[in-house]
């Protein structure tokens, strides 16, 4: 974000085929995965866990297989939706991934054209770029994703990741009802960025070390991609809430609300796993 932010205010001024520059440059990012499935290492916990499968497949396939063999060829969907314990944490976990997502995409997006909105209809103060808010927003967002890390060690996963849906919670609504100052407007917006943004975090911290091996990467894909499905809904009822409130700012507060659920979902995700080992 930061780095689009950045190339955005570069590009911007190029006219009205700027953002077909930015989409070109947009590619860029993608070439990493050269690198990633030449020289990065399966992890050896998954390698392990993988080659045991395989095996019990071969011993399916032969008519040779325990039962043990067949609970580890079984679907993996299948598996983590059929016992109790993991399909518990899943649901719980989803409706915190739902407040993550659907809060950014829903409130947080709406903060640079509010604020442009907001000081180009002032008369006492000069307006603000929707580039120089994106660049603060950005600058938090690093900033939280760094600290979740450090306090997640230092605090707790849980206690952390309630810490920053309060944070995006209260940032939120200051900056869409009260702030309307031009330097407060990018103060807040990085704190919005550093709240909003930086939660995101806790997905790769978090999610891994509750559940086993055998399923993680399913569990995880489960839960921030289902969630991903449904929030792809708040944005079109964001936009109807503008409508209705007649400003982004109350709609944006509104929708802001989300972050309700994370506090209340958060105490039940399951186990906290500070200073514990990832399950194997």
């Amino acid at each position: 974000m930061l780095l689009a932010s950045g190339m955005w205010l570069i590009l911007n001024p190029l006219g009205r085929s700027s953002w077909r520059y930015m989409f070109v440059i947009g590619i860029l990012p993608a070439l990493l995965l050269l690198y990633v499935r030449r020289w990065v290492d399966e992890p050896a916990v998954w390698t392990a866990v993988n080659h045991d499968r395989r095996e019990a497949q071969q011993r399916v396939r032969t008519g040779s297989a325990s039962s043990h063999d067949k609970h580890l060829t079984q679907f993996t969907v299948s598996e983590i939706l059929s016992d109790a314990q993991l399909r518990r944490r899943v649901g719980v976990l989803l409706l915190m991934s739902i407040t993550t997502v659907v809060g950014w995409w829903s409130a947080s997006t709406w903060i640079p054209e509010f604020a442009v909105q907001l000081t180009a209809n002032s008369v006492n103060q000069p307006g603000l770029s929707s580039s120089m808010i994106g660049l603060m927003f950005g600058l938090g967002s690093v900033a939280g994703f760094l600290a979740l890390g450090f306090l997640a060690d230092a605090v707790g996963r849980k206690p952390t990741i309630w810490l920053y849906y309060l944070g995006a919670l209260i940032v939120s609504l200051c900056y869409f009802l009260f702030v309307r100052e031009r330097h407060a407007l990018l103060v807040i917006a990085g704190g919005n960025g550093f709240f909003s943004s930086g939660q995101f975090a806790w997905m790769t911290i978090y999610l891994p070390e509750l559940f086993p091996t055998r399923v993680r990467g399913t569990a995880m894909s489960l839960v921030f991609d289902t969630s991903r499905s449904i929030a792809g809904l708040a944005p079109l009822l964001a936009g109807w809430l503008v409508t209705v409130f007649g400003s982004i700012g109350s709609a944006a507060a509104a929708m802001s609300l989300i972050y309700i659920v994370g506090l209340i979902a958060t105490p039940f995700a399951g186990l906290e796993m500070k200073g514990k080992p990832l399950p194997t």
